[in-house]
Parts: structure tokens; C-alpha cells; sequence
């Protein structure tokens, strides 16, 4: 029971990171802002 708690928290925490990602990158004006933004999340991980 506790290891399906600990699967779906850790699912809906990866969720709510991609959605912030997701609203992040969205936000860039162009494109060189964007792949500017994408390589700094790449390299941040």
C-alpha cells in the first residue's frame, strides 16, 4: 500500500514538473530565447 502512495506522489510530482516546464518554455518571446532557456534546463539536471 505504502509503495503505491509513494508511486503516485512521485508521479504526480514529475507532472507538476513538467507542466512548469512546460509554462516556462512557453513564455519565451523567440526562439533563441527558447533553445537559450532549453539548454539551461538540460544543463541544470
Amino acid at each position: 500500500m505504502f509503495a503505491l502512495l509513494l508511486e503516485a506522489l512521485i508521479d504526480l510530482l514529475e507532472r507538476a514538473e513538467h507542466s512548469r516546464r512546460d509554462a516556462y518554455l512557453s513564455s519565451s518571446v523567440d526562439m533563441c530565447e527558447l533553445e537559450r532557456r532549453m539548454r539551461a534546463i538540460e544543463t541544470s539536471e
